[in-house]
């Protein structure tokens, strides 16, 4: 039942003492902003750790040729590993079943290109018909590469978006114009977007081109693969570091590789380094989680001391409420209720200021690996229970006192 009396008193003593109240409540209002702009930077930073691995499919496995660094069965440390066709073809079979797309990567070097009388200085690759899943690239215009490319070698290019922009600005659509590779005419057939730009200064044409148009012969330089979905992120983390360990376990038997020389042949897998990364955010959100509710507390302290401020001030007015027969439960709701009602108006009032600031700044915030802070519902309603925990532990022992005071020693009180 609303008891207009008890807000009255409540009101009254914060006009009493409006000084003491502001700076107390500044404490509370201060700890929930901390709180609440670190969790919102601890989102922020999650953000970004997702944004990066976005820039390629999330369940991507990629293999990288090193050199040799240990002897093993007579072979000297040294040696430079060449994946060659037929290792992409065995391991696409021998692990079918776990792979959803996959394409292997030329990097075709020592050659010029040229678009009329202009010569350009970009990164051109060999690649399978899969490489625009593997890669999550998005096609801007046209189409990617796809499998009668691959096997009537045809030369065909696909460019990315910064490519059409800084060398096509002279044509409605770079679309069925020809790029001269050292001499040989390739037919634009798409533009992709990717998002970065120093992604987008590639030009795609398909593998098997790349290996007989120039001299490639059947080495690769890496191996691309993405995996299955699987049923959530564990599992797909489990899936992933079984699948790097096969691969890695045949290609290093293939090239007789000691298996403890990780440099010699890297798998590198983006759910694994995905898990390590999120495994840090989570780290570091229970670190601010740690920081913030110690500066709560340091409020909480506060709120406490005024509150037994208030009960020394008010020990006549308790015991003469004693006397006419107020139980000491009614003694403890009045303290605590003023408590819980300082505390909470202090703490809605930062909450509401600290998720105003991330609202409004936190959409520009874009540097390195955070990326819009920002704080959802059930860190709100989090906030808002820690905000009731921290009003009722303020008063309780200030309430405690109260209702512990002798009924003489309180009139006896000047």
């Amino acid at each position: 039942m609303f008891d207009i009396e008890r807000w009255q008193e409540i009101f009254n003593t914060i006009r009493k003492n409006k000084l003491r109240t502001f700076l107390t409540g500044l404490s509370v209002a201060s700890g929930i902003f901390i709180l609440v702009i670190l969790l919102g930077f601890g989102q922020g930073f999650r953000n970004g750790i997702a944004h990066e691995f976005e820039q390629d499919a999330a369940t991507s496995v990629w293999v990288w040729p090193g050199m040799t660094t240990k002897k093993y069965k007579g072979l000297n440390p040294g040696r430079n590993i060449q994946l060659r066709n037929q290792n992409y073809e065995f391991s696409a079979k021998l692990l079918q079943d776990d792979i959803e797309y996959k394409s292997p990567r030329i990097f075709v070097r020592d050659i010029s290109i040229n678009y009329g009388k202009e010569a350009l200085a970009y990164n051109l690759q060999g690649v399978s018909y899969q490489f625009q899943q593997i890669e999550n690239a998005t096609m801007s215009d046209g189409r990617f590469l796809n499998y009668q490319d691959e096997i009537n070698t045809a030369k065909v290019a696909v460019i990315g978006n910064k490519i059409a922009i800084d060398v096509f600005q002279d044509v409605e659509t770079p679309i069925g114009e020809f790029i001269d590779i050292s001499g040989i005419p390739f037919k634009i057939i798409g533009i992709f977007s990717e998002t970065e730009d120093r992604e987008e200064e590639r030009i795609f044409i398909p593998k098997t081109t790349a290996q007989k148009v120039f001299n490639g012969g059947d080495r690769l330089n890496n191996l691309a693969y993405t995996l299955v979905p699987a049923e959530n992120f564990e599992a797909a983390v489990a899936q992933s570091l079984k699948f790097k360990n096969r691969l890695q376990s045949y290609l290093q038997q293939a090239h007789t590789v000691d298996p403890d020389d990780t440099n010699a042949i890297r798998v590198y897998s983006a759910m694994e380094e995905a898990k390590r990364y999120y495994s840090l955010t989570d780290n570091i959100k229970l670190f601010f989680w740690f920081v913030g509710i110690c500066t709560i507390i340091a409020g909480v302290v506060g709120v406490s001391n005024i509150m037994l401020i208030v009960v020394r001030e008010r020990t006549k007015e308790i015991g003469i409420r004693k006397a006419l027969g107020a139980k000491p439960w009614a003694i403890v709701g009045m303290v605590l209720h003023e408590s819980i009602f300082i505390t909470a108006i202090s703490g809605f009032t930062g909450l509401i200021f600290s998720m105003g600031l991330l609202e409004l700044l936190g959409p520009h915030i874009q540097v390195d690996y955070v990326l819009n802070p920002s704080v959802n519902f059930n860190v709100a309603i989090s906030t808002v229970f820690v905000l009731i925990v921290a009003g009722a532990v303020a008063g309780f022992f200030p309430a405690w006192r109260a209702a512990n005071i002798h009924v003489i020693d309180a009139l006896k009180d000047e």
